[in-house]
């Protein structure tokens, strides 16, 4: 669609002004004005300056600013081996190839897709726009149906989901689900997986899934944001409505298919299903080590008879064994009762210290008493008269 561009007075930031324009996102126009090739009122531009455009004179190389009365706004189904630029050095073909003459002046693309990579791209002429979807603090989601080689396990895609450092930064955590397609799961060879991802790095996915050992044989971008169109054939292009243009700038979240919304069920699913098995599977393994020290110690109490055959030795008898234990208890039986001491500590049934019952205090004396004891002596060790 072609929507009418407001012109806003007042002070703006210049990279803000040069993207309204259409000569590129904010973060591209940087470039021109660090470059010198911008001018405000015959000085040359600072990055972040003020501007009004509707008092100031702005100039690009030389060239007077005018602000586009309209915008445009393109949705592309980009095919393999084409280049996401207006100019190749090495004259490969662009998107700008695949678009009529016609609407080129202004436009460009947002964000980027790699040589090898297929799926929707946008163009405008728009910068707002173009901000809005690129800038990694929108977070805008984009969706990709992504092909590799082998089957990875679920433990190295948990590694991807969580993030990965790729030139000395961690990514973003990202959603990954599998895609089942007929006759590529079942050979074993390859498989397909949904990759969410909510930040755009170079080669991003492809580096990603080479650090988990499974290189990426095929790449298709499905969904921008809450625009998905899966019937626009590869190499063609059409207008965003309004409504689309709207949810957009929104940043409206991308309401799933049926067949997404089981395929993601079915990957919860399988992660729980992993998750339990790799639980049983520790419990195995412990069981394992415990029944090998056993093993270990049943093996230590054995000696080899006479015969050649594994005779086991009995524990020696100690006091803390249960041998040792039984033998002390019959060792009791056999000495009969104990005699039983009287309540009075150490002394005679007169008190403390034992001694003649009508003394004080027990008949505590300080020589020796007549049981031969040190202060009396006790019943158990008294002798008697001879």
């Amino acid at each position: 669609m072609t929507q009418k561009a407001r012109k806003r007075g007042g002070p703006q930031r210049l990279q803000k002004v040069l993207a309204r324009a259409g000569l590129g996102s904010r973060r591209s126009v940087e470039s021109l004005i660090e470059g010198g090739r911008v001018t405000v009122n015959g000085q040359i531009a600072q990055l972040g300056e003020k501007v009004d455009v509707l008092r100031d004179a702005i100039k690009v190389d030389g060239r007077r600013l005018t602000l586009p009365s309209e915008h445009v706004y393109l949705l592309l189904n980009k095919p393999d081996r084409v280049m996401t630029t207006r100019d190749d050095p090495e004259e490969r073909r662009t998107v700008y190839d695949l678009l009529p003459k016609s609407v080129h002046k202004g436009l460009f693309p947002v964000g980027r897709l790699d040589y090898h990579t297929e799926g929707l791209i946008l163009l405008t002429t728009d910068g707002d726009f173009s901000d809005r979807l690129t800038h990694p603090r929108h977070k805008t989601a984009k969706v990709y149906l992504v092909k590799v080689r082998g089957v990875p396990r679920q433990p190295s895609l948990d590694r991807l989901r969580r993030g990965v450092v790729l030139d000395g930064r961690r990514t973003a955590p990202c959603a990954i689900e599998e895609r089942r397609v007929s006759g590529e799961r079942l050979a074993r060879k390859n498989s397909w997986w949904q990759v969410t991802l909510s930040e755009g790095r170079t080669r991003q996915i492809r580096r990603m899934f080479e650090r988990i050992g499974h290189p990426v044989q095929r790449l298709k971008r499905t969904a921008i944001g809450s625009l998905r169109d899966g019937r626009l054939a590869t190499g063609t292009h059409r207008e965003l409505t309004e409504a689309e243009v709207d949810r957009l700038m929104a940043g409206e979240p991308l309401r799933l298919s049926a067949r997404d919304a089981a395929a993601k069920e079915s990957a919860a699913r399988a992660r729980k299903i992993t998750k339990k098995r790799a639980v049983r599977k520790s419990g195995r393994k412990k069981s394992a080590r415990r029944g090998e020290s056993s093993e270990r110690r049943r093996s230590a109490g054995t000696a080899v008879g006479p015969d050649g055959a594994k005779v086991r030795s009995r524990k020696k008898t100690g006091a803390k064994g249960r041998t040792g234990k039984a033998t002390s208890q019959t060792s009791k039986k056999s000495r009969g009762p104990r005699s039983e001491k009287p309540r009075g500590a150490k002394g005679g049934p007169g008190g403390r210290s034992g001694g003649r019952p009508g003394s004080k205090a027990g008949g505590a004396r300080k020589g020796p008493g007549p049981g031969g004891g040190r202060r009396g002596g006790s019943p158990r060790g008294r002798k008697g008269p001879r």
